[in-house]
């Protein structure tokens, strides 16, 4: 009989360790895959070029695809014949996180981290900013939807952009 025992003992156990390696497998494999998946890469949907019109205002903005853990943008609003206002944005990995570094036309640069990312948006924060604090974007059926919201001058406020595919060469 103890030998039939010992025989019993090392199958369970032989057993509870094909079952560890299983459950190993399975973690470190999904650890890979979201680490695989996260990064700048997981809004490319955001490169190309982006336009907005609201009679003779045209808001733009252009993202490079994603290259060296960054992608960089470019963003202009023009009335008419006249440039209103201008800003270059890098968005960088740092931290198993998204920075989104933005330079607006007459203002100091801020920096804002990402606090949501999907296969369709991308949030962006940061609350010690005078305004904005809080930067988004959301891939839609037809087009890019953005918005920037926070508080101002002691209130709630919230801008959003309506943008559609815009052509990225001159016309």
């Amino acid at each position: 009989m103890s030998i039939n025992r010992d025989i019993q003992d090392r199958l369970r156990l032989r057993e509870a360790m094909r079952l560890a390696v299983l459950v190993l497998t399975l973690v470190v494999g999904g650890l890979a895959r979201a680490a695989a998946s996260s990064g700048v890469n997981e809004i490319t949907w955001l490169t190309g070029c982006w336009e907005s019109q609201s009679g003779d205002r045209i808001v733009e903005e252009q993202w490079t695809a994603p290259r060296g853990g960054s992608m960089l943008g470019v963003g202009r609003t023009v009335k008419g014949t006249a440039l209103v206002e201008y800003e270059f944005v890098a968005i960088r990995e740092r931290d198993n996180r998204l920075v989104y570094i933005a330079h607006p036309s007459g203002q100091p640069s801020a920096e804002f981290i990402s606090t949501s990312i999907s296969a369709d948006s991308v949030v962006f924060e940061n609350p010690q900013h005078d305004f904005p604090q809080r930067i988004g974007y959301e891939r839609t059926r037809d087009g890019l939807d953005a918005w920037i919201d926070g508080r101002h001058d002691g209130r709630s406020q919230r801008v959003e952009f309506h943008y559609r595919r815009g052509a990225c060469e001159p016309k």
